[in-house]
């Protein structure tokens, strides 16, 4: 089973949370994780985020630990469906 770690910061990222995270990750591996379970999955989510610092954070050639930009509201319904179509047109 897959359960991911999840840290919701209100400001930019910084190589504390980093390292907060990985501490997390490496606890939950030690101490809670079973054998048979997924590689556990570290995620923070900021109100910004600075892409150099998400792309050299990784534990131990793991690769399972993310951030990204949140909003601080609820999109609306429409608001939901035109990103839907944006990212579908992108990937085209």
């Amino acid at each position: 089973m897959e359960r991911p770690l999840i840290d919701l910061k209100l400001y930019k990222l910084t190589y504390q949370d980093i390292g907060q995270m990985d501490f997390y990750v490496r606890y939950y591996d030690n101490e809670v994780k079973a054998i048979d379970d997924n590689p556990t999955i570290g995620i923070i989510l900021c109100s910004d985020k600075k892409d150099t610092i998400v792309k050299y954070s990784v534990l131990n050639d793991n690769k399972n630990l993310f951030a990204s930009k949140y909003q601080l509201y609820l999109p609306t319904e429409e608001e939901l469906a035109m990103e839907i179509e944006k990212q579908k047109e992108e990937k085209k």
